[in-house]
């Protein structure tokens, strides 16, 4: 008798028993620091809601264009001080130290996230760093006029009225020729920071962020 054929195997799983989908267990990632004296030490980035970090092509740029300013050779900025208002994992700051910075305080409100940057300075000996959990927008304020060389702002993106009160801050607190890092979800206008005493000198967008180098009205845009 011929035989008879099997039913093809059904592809789909019956009806009410589909698979879940598998849950991969995230991992925290990392950003590096780019130059200087700690160049290429790794630091973790937490697993937290809104944390996002400057990417290392920003950062690398960023701080080319601060070494132009500073008139150092091999990028460094050699006794400036700064101030990382929303310091997160501490890679601007961090980067800041790394490159001869003298003084560098990294403000963050988030206890898990201040333990993390505590970590980081002890491991790395960072003696010109000091950590402060607070509001980075209070610490600016409570800086004397005038004595910034640097001032680092990324605010979490959803959280908009931040913006004006640490720009007006930060203008306030900076020297006659310091600048002003501001990552943004959007380009400010030369309306808007004129307003706060600003101007934009540089520029950059990569993805969804804004990075912009700001300086004194006075100084202009060169």
């Amino acid at each position: 008798m011929p035989q008879k054929k099997a039913a093809p195997a059904s592809r789909s799983a019956p009806a009410g028993k589909s698979k879940p989908a598998v849950k991969r267990p995230s991992k925290p990632s990392e950003v590096r620091i780019i130059g200087g004296e700690w160049k290429r030490t790794r630091l973790a980035v937490a697993d937290k809601p809104g944390l996002r970090p400057t990417p290392d092509r920003v950062r690398e740029t960023l701080f080319n264009w601060l070494a132009s300013l500073a008139g150092a050779g091999g990028g460094e900025l050699p006794g400036w001080q700064c101030v990382d208002a929303f310091a997160g994992t501490g890679a601007l700051g961090f980067e800041a130290a790394s490159r001869g910075a003298a003084s560098v305080l990294l403000c963050e409100q988030d206890a898990s996230l201040v333990a993390q940057l505590q970590a980081v300075k002890t491991k790395l000996e960072a003696e010109a760093v000091r950590i402060e959990r607070g509001n980075g927008v209070t610490a600016l304020e409570r800086a004397p006029a005038g004595s910034l060389d640097a001032v680092f702002l990324d605010p979490p993106f959803d959280n908009v009225a931040l913006y004006e009160p640490a720009l007006r801050a930060a203008a306030r607190a900076l020297r006659a020729e310091g600048s002003v890092y501001l990552e943004a979800p959007r380009r400010w206008s030369g309306e808007e920071l004129a307003a706060l005493g600003l101007a934009e000198f540089r520029y950059l967008k990569a993805g969804a962020v804004h990075a912009h180098l700001l300086r004194p009205a006075a100084q202009g845009t060169a």
